[in-house]
């Protein structure tokens, strides 16, 4: 008898692990909870929400469950992974004391701090007027500042302000109108890092690490990075800037020193870490962890695993991974999402999707928000798809993902048309 896997979760980065674990011979069965269309063909699609933990574990301990993984960020500050080893069950994921690297800007300021990591000098408060004077002391000099909420806020918790009234505004905002609620009681201002984002994934079993790989993502929603920030407009492999010997910096400077500092703060992380760095002047500093995938990183990162990824979860999960190594796909990947009209803001469903049978059969497409009705495919969600190519360079990449674009269609439908085009400037 093959494993049964629980992967929760409904969006684009969740079809993305059940696509690369469907692939995995020792895999009888894997469940998604709640799952979307796309997973449909791949995995049976569970009516559970995915922060409903009791339901899950009820679930998961009835059905025999092998191995869960956890896709968002919520079940994991709401603690499912205590409740799931509380019970005896295998899970892929950080504790909740571990998941605030991701859930407290604060917690994870003060330990980068304590533990001498790099990153933005800041300062905390929880009185408006304070942070207010303390935001006026970069206003004042002309530079930019930025504000964040110290919880979870949906993606929505950071604001860069250019001037005093951009920064009163978000402060009102955050701290007095409780926009956020209770994830603005306290917030971080710090100084703004100037260079370029790029995101590292890790695997931790609480001790030892694996490095995957680098990606670099596009959050605003316009080309040439303007616009509101969204959920991720698309993403791209290996960029140019992150060199072998930046990678020996940050796994040096940053990985090691964090994950030693979670043990020494008795909080050992184990599961997939995200870093999220800028690449200054000054060399790599942290700007944010996340405590699971990235999406639409997880997109691309996933074809670019070699082989069957289950041994590299459960090696995580039963801390074997001191002599364990990732084996990757040479070459590039690129991720370019189609969102709804009127995405990031108010956007409608419904819109029928044509032209994903006309696709190259070696072209991939991840759901994130789409439904089947009367055997059609249609919009549900306001980032609808991710259509991810590989090729053996960036250019090539580019080239075939913007090609297959083209052939899907459906009404007010709009993407990024610059996705990748750092790699390619860099390349020359």
């Amino acid at each position: 008898m093959g494993k049964k896997l629980l992967v929760i979760g409904q969006g684009g980065r969740e079809h993305a692990l059940v696509w690369k674990l469907a692939q995995s011979p020792q895999i009888e069965k894997i469940y998604a909870a709640p799952g979307n269309a796309g997973m449909a063909s791949l995995a049976e699609c569970i009516d559970i929400p995915a922060d409903d933990i009791d339901k899950l574990l009820s679930f998961a301990v009835g059905a025999g469950i092998d191995l869960t993984i956890v896709g968002p960020e919520v079940p994991l500050m709401a603690g499912i992974v205590d409740k799931f080893q509380a019970r005896g069950l295998k899970i892929f994921g950080p504790t909740a004391a571990a998941a605030r690297l991701e859930g407290s800007k604060v917690f994870t300021k003060e330990l980068l701090k304590k533990y001498r990591i790099p990153t933005a000098r800041f300062d905390v408060y929880q009185d408006v007027e304070k942070a207010s004077s303390r935001v006026r002391s970069y206003t004042d000099q002309g530079k930019a500042v930025v504000i964040k909420a110290d919880g979870l806020a949906a993606g929505k918790g950071v604001v860069v302000a250019r001037s005093e009234q951009e920064a009163d505004q978000a402060l009102e905002s955050i701290m007095l109108e409780h926009s956020l609620g209770e994830a603005g009681d306290r917030v971080v201002i710090e100084e703004c890092l100037y260079g370029e984002e790029v995101s590292l994934f890790i695997i931790s079993d609480g001790q030892d690490f694996v490095s995957l790989i680098s990606a670099q993502d596009h959050k605003q929603v316009f080309d040439d990075d303007q616009g509101p920030n969204t959920g991720g407009m698309g993403a791209y492999v290996n960029p140019p800037i992150y060199t072998r010997e930046l990678h020996q910096e940050v796994e040096e400077t940053i990985v090691e020193p964090v994950l030693r500092a979670m043990i020494a703060e008795g909080c050992p992380y184990q599961g997939v870490l995200y870093v999220g760095l800028m690449i200054t002047a000054d060399g790599p500093k942290v700007l944010e962890f996340n405590a699971r995938f990235g999406d639409p990183e997880t997109q691309v990162i996933m074809p670019m695993i070699k082989g069957d990824i289950l041994p590299l979860f459960e090696a995580a999960v039963e801390g074997r991974l001191a002599h364990y190594k990732a084996n990757l796909e040479k070459g590039s990947c690129v991720c370019v999402v189609m969102a709804s009209a009127g995405y990031p803001g108010p956007y409608e469903k419904g819109k029928l999707i044509t032209g994903l049978n006309d696709l190259d059969a070696d072209t991939i497409v991840f759901h994130a928000g789409t439904i089947i009705g009367d055997g059609q495919l249609f919009t549900d969600g306001g980032r609808v798809l991710a259509v991810v190519s590989r090729g053996a360079n960036p250019d090539e990449a580019v080239s075939r993902v913007y090609s297959e674009l083209k052939k899907i269609s459906f009404a007010g439908m709009h993407y990024r048309r610059d996705i990748g085009r750092k790699a390619l400037a860099r390349r020359g």
